[in-house]
């Protein structure tokens, strides 16, 4: 949790190791969640209100998250888009994405290993959402900490590179556990690496039974339209949702 993890905003002395009690890192844990899911809950208001759809983008660094994304956007040009970027330092992301003409907002989070509600809800500001938007949240890439800290999104959707090995969603089972899909990317280097795709599929399905995997290259292009095709379906289920509500 970010009270251990190096990227908590309270006083970095307060750290295991710096003399602090666990039931005092619990407190903290507790109080940082908390405030961070009144800010998640504003948020997933403030979408609902828009009919928006928020996917939060997850990974660790070199799934191929910012290429999936820019394939996506060009792929969807009808449809209303923006984007959060999140890294630790650079806009380079962010650039790739306006380069599709696509808006975004990049969140340089320092030290910070991942995006929070706060900050989420400080860039839906500068990017004055449009009803009816498919606002996309790449996150800083790591599989632990954005587990915990909802953003207000529709859905988590965990994004893995077949290079990365079989057995990374045992090492990182909160992520896949709170994720909706897991998109198995760079299929086109499955055959080079000695990669077992059903054993990629039977360890996420042995950490969340109901996940929904895809396969697909963003470099290629291979089976994007399964990818699509899941995007849209689930913009229909909330819209039809809403509506029967």
């Amino acid at each position: 949790m970010c009270s251990v993890c190096g990227c908590s905003h309270t006083d970095q002395k307060m750290h295991a190791g710096h003399g602090m009690q666990p039931d005092r890192l619990i407190e903290i844990e507790t109080d940082i969640l908390s405030k961070n899911n009144q800010y998640a809950a504003a948020n997933r208001a403030r979408l609902a209100g828009l009919n928006a759809y928020a996917i939060n983008l997850v990974s660790s660094p070199g799934s191929g998250k910012t290429a999936l994304l820019c394939k996506t956007i060009l792929a969807l040009s009808g449809q209303r888009l923006a984007v959060i970027e999140g890294d630790q330092q650079t806009q380079n992301d962010a650039d790739r994405i306006r380069a599709t003409g696509a808006p975004a907002v990049q969140i340089n989070t320092g030290k910070g290993c991942h995006l929070d509600a706060h900050m989420v809800g400080h860039a839906m500001d500068k990017l004055l959402l449009e009803p009816g938007t498919l606002l996309f949240i790449e996150n800083v890439g790591n599989l632990v900490c954005p587990a915990a800290f909802d953003l207000g999104e529709d859905c988590k959707v965990a994004i893995l590179s077949v290079t990365e090995g079989e057995d990374k969603p045992l090492k990182y089972p909160d992520m896949f556990a709170a994720s909706k899909l897991a998109i198995l990317n760079k299929i086109d280097l499955a055959s080079h690496c000695d990669v077992d795709l059903s054993a990629y599929e039977a360890n996420l399905r042995r950490i969340n039974p109901n996940i929904d995997i895809l396969h697909l290259s963003a470099r290629t292009g291979a089976d994007m339209d399964s990818w699509l095709g899941w995007l849209n379906a689930e913009i229909a289920r909330k819209a039809g949702a809403k509506s029967c509500a």
